[in-house]
């Protein structure tokens, strides 16, 4: 009898679960078909000419100069880094001749084209001229030794070829070839090639930015080095992925100091309070319990962006993040590269405790870096840093201090503006197979130096690169291809007429 009764509520509690399943499935079908392309609709660049043999050789003698830079010793390799000075001069004779050259903190280098209105806002464009050491005892693993600078099978080989000497070069080509057609730029053009970018930009971006500052200079359009147009690397996407970086993160490395009564290896103290134990406790909650992470910010905005470009379930998750958000969140968390552009990411970089086997030391030291996401602070890090040892390890037994050096996350530069419509259009242009898309940099450029003199600063570098070539980047056998060369010179030989007319702001 009972069972009769319910029977009709059973059937309508079916049929209202079965009509919210198909409001649900319409819903994700109608709102992943609405989300169109936001590519921009561009022809592509007739491809200026470039003498690849003369361009590849000329990039490739800077690349002989082992321009190192140093946190501590300002003058190392000072030679090198005046050997590149000079060549400049000698190979671009033109820029030499119509740029104001200004050697700021010693070694860095600041161009002043002048435009034909002073009331313009300027632009910049940056480079730096310090490359990174080779890791020791791998010297042999290149196949063309580290500083060679040959030309070989179509690359230029070593180090600073990609990183960042093809930038510095490529922008000097690109004004050379204007200023030999006779063009001059509407509103002056600032070159700013740091020589200490690989150590935090202090001497050299730092420097010129506060001299900049101190002029008065507002910039209206910068661009830096930062990502790429990548190949085969975007879950879903087959075509190449050029990301604009619209903002870099913060950096912080925090020193963690925790101190125990020291004592003899056979008379150990209760569990969990020598000083290796509270470090070990402290590290290892610091690992699992990480700032929290979203699809957020400038995440979000690029993965709106590309959605329609997508195909099969990549396409309907992501223009549904409403309904697939935590299951797409869970994914990118997994996976090193996507998970650094959801969070403040946490790195046990250094641990140091103990000179001998049995004797129990009375401290141990730590050093934990992370990299800030925008809307985070290097303070909200400390905070977080505080409360996690301090369950690790009671009574106040430790200690904290914030390395120099520190920065909070740039400003995002937004990209409903002229100035992001202009670098978007440039992309396309001279690379018309690849998306575009903003992007998160998630390590460091000199960039970050500039925030208090521009709101648009961007970081892109027009080199395309797939999973192989990203294991060249500061590692072995780095090179450049030479008709990617030709095409980063072509580019910025388009963007910088494109971006000097933009609307006055």
């Amino acid at each position: 009898m009972r069972f009769q009764e319910t029977t009709p509520m059973l059937k309508k509690t079916l049929w209202g679960l079965l009509a919210l399943f198909v409001l649900l499935v319409a819903a994700v079908g109608i709102n992943t078909v609405r989300k169109g392309s936001r590519q921009l609709q561009v022809e592509p660049l007739a491809p200026v000419a470039v003498d690849a043999t003369a361009v590849a050789a000329r990039l490739a003698e800077a690349v002989r100069l082992q321009t190192l830079s140093s946190r501590d010793d300002a003058q190392l390799s000072a030679d090198q880094f005046k050997a590149l000075h000079a060549l400049l001069q000698a190979r671009f004779p033109r820029v030499h001749a119509a740029l104001q050259r200004e050697v700021v903190g010693d070694l860095s280098l600041l161009y002043t084209w002048k435009g034909a209105d002073p009331q313009a806002r300027p632009i910049m464009l940056m480079a730096h001229q310090d490359v990174v050491p080779v890791a020791p005892g791998t010297e042999g693993d290149w196949e063309v030794p580290p500083f060679a600078g040959e030309v070989k099978d179509g690359f230029i080989w070593g180090r600073g070829s990609w990183d960042d000497k093809g930038n510095l070069l490529s922008q000097m080509e690109a004004v050379e070839m204007l200023l030999a057609s006779g063009y001059q730029p509407p509103r002056t053009i600032y070159l700013a090639y740091g020589a200490d970018e690989e150590v935090g930009g202090a001497r050299g971006a730092q420097q010129i930015a506060a001299l900049l500052q101190q002029r008065g200079v507002r910039l209206d359009f910068v661009l830096d080095e930062g990502l790429l147009v990548l190949e085969g690397l975007m879950p879903g996407i087959a075509k190449p992925t050029a990301l604009i970086g619209v903002a870099e993160k913060g950096y912080m490395s925090v020193v963690l100091k925790v101190s125990a009564t020291p004592g003899h290896s056979s008379m150990p103290p209760p569990k969990g309070t020598s000083a290796i134990a509270m470090m070990s406790a402290a590290l290892a909650r610091l690992e699992d319990k990480q700032l929290p992470a979203g699809i957020r910010g400038v995440a979000f905005e690029m993965f709106d962006t590309l959605a329609p470009e997508m195909s099969g379930f990549a396409r309907v998750a992501l223009s549904n993040l409403w309904l697939f958000g935590p299951v797409v969140q869970k994914q990118l968390e997994g996976a090193g590269s996507t998970n650094a552009m959801l969070r403040t990411t946490t790195a046990l970089t250094i641990v140091n405790a103990g000179n001998k086997e049995n004797v129990l030391p009375g401290r141990a030291e730590a050093t934990v870096n992370f990299r800030i996401l925008p809307g985070d602070t290097k303070e909200g890090v400390l905070a977080h840093v505080h409360s996690h040892v301090a369950d690790a390890a009671p009574g106040g037994k430790f200690e904290l201090v914030a390395l120099p050096g520190a920065v909070d996350a740039s400003k995002v530069a937004p990209t409903d503006s002229a100035q992001y419509r202009v670098l978007n259009q440039t992309i396309r242009e001279v690379f018309p197979d690849a998306l575009v898309a903003p992007g998160l940099m998630v390590a460091g450029t000199d960039s970050i130096h500039y925030g208090a003199i521009s709101d648009h600063i961007f970081k892109f570098s027009p080199i395309r690169a797939n999973s192989e070539d990203l294991k060249r980047f500061h590692g072995t056998n780095e090179r450049l291809s030479v008709a990617n060369y030709q095409d980063a010179i072509r580019f910025y030989h388009r963007l910088i007429p494109q971006v000097a007319v933009l609307p006055a702001q």
